[in-house]
């Protein structure tokens, strides 16, 4: 019987292997002090700079915090995920917007936030061009809570209007 020599069959499972493991992220790290709703947070850096800054968490849409109960929900998961921890802020194109705040991907222990914000349905995707590094994971992770209708998506108590149209309306 022939086969793959076992030296081979080492390289092939040591090469299977390193392509399972994920990428590390490379990041700058920070502590969360305050959420201060679905999509801003405030942050201190990690090497003890006590400045504080505001970081809006790009490629999502969360409802107001007037949207009830969603733009409160949406706070609280939010909060759940990263207040008071350590996380890695990835930055894209613009790493800020005109109201000063830092543009960012949230990691917490591996995980992007702002996808599983979506993906559990608690905010919107939302693209804006030039920042869409993690544009289709986003449109994927809505996708999946639209049809198993979670969060915003249950039609028993849905979102009626997307956050944008909502501040526009109460201006």
């Amino acid at each position: 019987m022939r086969g793959f020599p076992v030296i081979g069959v080492a390289v092939l499972l040591t090469v299977t292997l390193a392509s399972c493991q994920p990428t590390p992220i490379a990041g700058t790290p920070v502590r969360v002090d305050r959420v201060v709703s679905g999509q801003t947070v405030e942050i201190t850096q990690a090497d003890g700079n006590t400045t504080s800054q505001t970081v809006r968490a790009i490629g999502i849409d969360a409802p107001d915090l007037q949207q009830q109960p969603w733009g409160m929900a949406a706070k609280k998961r939010l909060e759940e995920l990263v207040e008071g921890r350590s996380i890695l802020l990835e930055f894209d194109v613009e790493s800020e917007d005109g109201f000063d705040r830092q543009l960012a991907y949230l990691w917490v222990d591996g995980v992007l936030a702002n996808e599983q914000l979506v993906a559990e349905g608690f905010v919107l995707d939302r693209a804006r061009s030039p920042n869409i590094k993690y544009q289709q994971r986003l449109t994927l992770a809505r996708e999946r809570a639209r049809l198993a209708r979670r969060g915003i998506w249950n039609p028993e108590n849905p979102l009626r209007q997307t956050p944008s149209e909502f501040r526009h309306q109460n201006r």
